[in-house]
Parts: structure tokens; sequence; C-alpha cells
């Protein structure tokens, strides 16, 4: 089998602890999206809140929304979204374009499918400690040109964040993180190394790989594969169609979690504290009293 040129050697592995697959549901107004982490079957994985893997196409899309207490990581899988917020900030990210938003102290914004067909990506949303929850919002927003990538022996890794394969992402991660887009080719192997103390998982997006052990069963798209300890992965396409998945970690932050819906805290106060500044446009969301997104605005 073909590896990575200088690959490293794992002393532990790690190993998948748990597997399933996200199913589709419905969130927004009309859209669907895989929820592998925030719902029922794993309500948290220290740092990461959610992970959804979303399908929309116009009219349906996710109007105008708060956040406060954590960052969305959105990543285009193919077509485009278009963004706004009440702070005036307004783009498109298309296919293979990153936005890490970090919501801080309160955003309201929307999220809306940008010309014909359908559009796919990835959103992540990645918990902020206690001292970072209430800073001011900003963006950090990555054309797919731009985004750090490299190809070595049938492995291509695009490096949103993090560092692979001698290759390091310019995203600054206030909760460290990695976040790799991996694709291998048939008969590829792969070693990634992942800091022993964080928390790491895998999702598939396309075609087979088998996980961790040599001896474990192939995985298919849409499964979620929490790994156990360990300072890196191991991964094998045996198949004779590519595989791409990525592999996101993170430092655990080890704090309490509070959590309404788009309001993320430490305490049940805070967030109630949280739903008052919201409803009175105080302390972050002074903006949203008037603000509406253009798909609001009625002609």
């Amino acid at each position: 089998m073909a590896e990575t040129e200088m690959s490293p050697v794992l002393q532990e592995p790690r190993q998948v602890v748990r597997k399933f697959q996200a199913r589709p549901q419905h969130e927004g107004d009309g859209a669907v999206v895989r929820r592998s982490i925030g719902r029922f079957e794993l309500k948290y994985f220290d740092p990461f809140l959610v992970l959804d893997e979303f399908s929309v196409a116009a009219p349906a899309g996710f109007p105008d929304h708060p956040h406060r207490g954590f960052e969305t990581v959105t990543y285009m899988l193919e077509g485009a979204v278009t963004h706004e917020d009440f702070e005036g900030h307004k783009g498109t990210i298309k296919a293979g374009d990153l936005q890490w938003m970090t919501a801080g102290r309160g955003i309201v914004h929307s999220e809306m499918p940008a010309g014909q067909g359908t559009s796919k990506g990835l959103q992540l949303w990645v918990n902020l400690s206690s001292k970072n929850k209430m800073i001011e919002p900003r963006y950090q927003e990555i054309q797919s040109n731009d985004i750090a990538s490299t190809a070595k022996n049938g492995v291509d890794v695009r490096v949103i964040a993090g560092e692979s394969m001698g290759v390091q992402s310019p995203v600054y991660t206030r909760t460290p993180t990695m976040y790799l887009d991996f694709k291998l080719r048939q008969s590829a192997h792969l070693r990634q190394p992942i800091p022993p103390t964080w928390n790491s998982f895998v999702y598939v997006l396309e075609g087979e790989g088998v996980f961790c052990s040599e001896r474990s069963a192939p995985v298919g798209p849409h499964h979620l594969l929490l790994l156990g300890q360990g300072d890196g992965l191991e991964v094998w396409n045996r198949s004779s169609k590519p595989l791409r998945f990525v592999l996101i970690g993170g430092e655990p932050l080890g704090e309490p979690v509070a959590q309404l819906g788009p309001f993320v805290m430490n305490t049940e106060e805070e967030i109630d504290r949280t739903i008052d500044d919201y409803q009175y446009f105080v302390n972050g969301f002074e903006k949203a009293k008037y603000w509406r997104s253009a798909g609001m605005v009625s002609p």
C-alpha cells in the first residue's frame, strides 16, 4: 500500500469507541441536515456542540437567527450560501470555501442558498471557554484556493485548521482545534498525529474506509466515528473508489455547559441573562432591534 512520505510512527493509534450514522432531520426553514453531534445520541463532545451535514435549496434556508457563546465553522462542499448579519457583514461562500465565525457576545445573521440547485456543506459548532464567551464577534473567511493543502502518495489533505503532512492552516482557533479534509485514493494508507489530550472524531463524506485497525469493517458515508485516546489516526482505503472524510479534534474545555438552542453558556443563570439580553436588545444585541436580512425585508 502507498503511504504518505515520511509517514509518522504512531505509538498508540486511536481506536473507534463509538460509531453511528447521522440521519436526516429538518432544520431552519425547510432545510435538511444530518446531525451527528448535538442530538440525543451525542449531546456534546467537548469542545464540540454540533456537527451538521446540511443540504438546502431555495427558497429553504436558515433565516435570521441569533448566536452567543461559541463559534460556527461553515465549510462548503457544493453550491453556495449567502450570509449577512446585523453588523453589516455580508458575503457568499462557495464550494471549497470556509467561514469561521466567532459569535462571542452576540450576533444575529442569516444563511441562505445562493443560485440554483442544492447547496451542501458542513457546519461545526465549537464551544468557547468562559473567558471568551463574551468577546466581540469576528469572522475568518478563506476562499477555496487559499486553503492550505498538499498531496503525497495517494493522500490529499485540505488543512482547515491545525497541521497535516507538513502544511499548516492560517486560521486562528481560540479553542485549540484541528480540522482536516482528507481524500485517499485506492490503496492509500494514512497516519495522522493527534495531540494525545484532545478529543477527536471522523465524519465520512464519500467512499468507504477502514479506520484505526486493519481488521475493522469498512465504514461508509454519513457515519460519525468517535475516537478513543491515543496519539493519532490510521486509515486504509481498500476500495476502488476515493475515500473522503474529515478528521476533527479539539482540546477539551472541561467546563460546564448550559445550552438553549443557539445560546451556549456555562450556567442556567447566564442563559437566562442571554434570553433577556436578546429580548430587550442589550449587551451585544442592540442592533437586532431594527435589523432584518435582505431576504426577510418585504419588497
